[in-house]
């Protein structure tokens, strides 16, 4: 039996398009649901170009009561009874609550080297640092932001003249590789973390 998975995305959904794209019929799992907290995330349409159905639950009219849009958007997820959770750019901070509903169920796409750079700006903080490299991380969402147990790296070297942008751009190109992977394998039931030279 086929894991379903529920995408949660802001923007453009590419790392969306790329889990979407990668559950082909040799895949233990199977898209159910892309979820935007707003309607005019990009990715909604791609999601429904594929056959994937969408649904918004809007954050903004919860403005100042994160447990009420919590509710809500729990309450739209389980319509489509999941297995799994994927955070592909979903730019909201979850609460320990919600966290708790799916927890060792819902894994997230970060853009750094965890631990190091939890939260935004990660290019630049990166590129202030002076380190040589950067990358992204694949990780079970814990109550504690961007901390959970690591499921997946994959490196990428800082080059000369680099800008958060161009980095930011070869570091989603990885992104793209790592997550469909560490999709596969966690949808199987295997933790154990991949690591992309």
């Amino acid at each position: 039996m086929k894991k379903r998975v529920a995408i949660l995305i802001s923007g453009g959904g590419s790392n969306m398009v790329s889990l979407v794209d990668s559950m082909g019929e040799d895949h233990p799992a199977m898209p159910v649901l892309v979820l935007a907290n707003g309607a005019e995330a990009g990715g909604l349409e791609k999601a429904r170009a594929r056959g994937v159905e969408t649904a918004v639950v809007d954050h903004r009219p919860h403005k100042g009561d994160r447990a009420s849009f919590e509710e809500a958007l729990h309450a739209r997820i389980c319509e489509a009874q999941p297995d799994i959770l994927c955070l592909a750019g979903f730019m909201r901070v979850l609460t320990e609550g919600f966290v708790r509903r799916w927890d060792g169920r819902m894994i997230n796409i970060h853009p750094s080297l965890l631990p190091k750079y939890t939260g935004l700006n990660t290019h630049a903080r990166a590129l202030a640092a002076g380190d040589t490299e950067a990358g992204c991380s694949v990780h079970e969402v814990t109550a504690e932001l961007d901390a959970g147990p690591l499921l997946g790296q994959a490196r990428v070297p800082v080059e000369p003249g680099d800008t958060p942008a161009t980095l930011a751009a070869r570091v989603l190109a990885q992104e793209h590789i790592l997550y469909p992977q560490v999709l596969r394998r966690f949808a199987a039931g295997d933790k154990t973390p991949v690591f992309l030279p």
